[in-house]
């Protein structure tokens, strides 16, 4: 288990179900320039995230759920957007994202974080 993976959590469904949660734990940068907008880093306790909204209104939520999700153009996770929720944190920088319905449990965390690796490298 890498050192980045307690940023992120799975949880096993029901035994009759394949399907579980992933939860996230996200560090959100508001206010990005457009140019820097992503996922920036990894670290051993958060996903850190940069976003060009401003945190009103749900604005800077919406734009981070967008860009995990496939409504994103690089489509980060290529999940659809209904499959996550920001369960903590919505007034603050640090969010925890559940999503919900992953399959493949240890080797579907690995996956997602050889993703988001790719990511931040840029």
């Amino acid at each position: 288990m890498s050192s980045a993976q307690s940023a992120l959590r799975y949880v096993a469904a029901a035994k009759t179900s394949s399907l579980g949660t992933l939860y996230l734990h996200c560090y959100v940068k508001p206010g990005a320039a457009k140019a820097r907008e992503g996922v920036t880093g990894l670290t051993e306790d958060a996903i850190e995230i940069c976003v060009a909204a401003q945190p009103r209104e749900e604005q800077a939520n919406k734009a981070v759920l967008r860009l995990l999700s496939e409504a994103s153009p690089s489509e980060i996770l290529k999940f659809p957007r209904s499959d996550f929720q920001i369960i903590q944190g919505s007034n603050s920088r640090h969010k925890s994202v559940a999503l919900r319905g992953m399959a493949g449990g240890e080797d579907g965390v690995c996956r997602v974080l050889d993703i988001l690796r790719r990511e931040a490298a840029g």
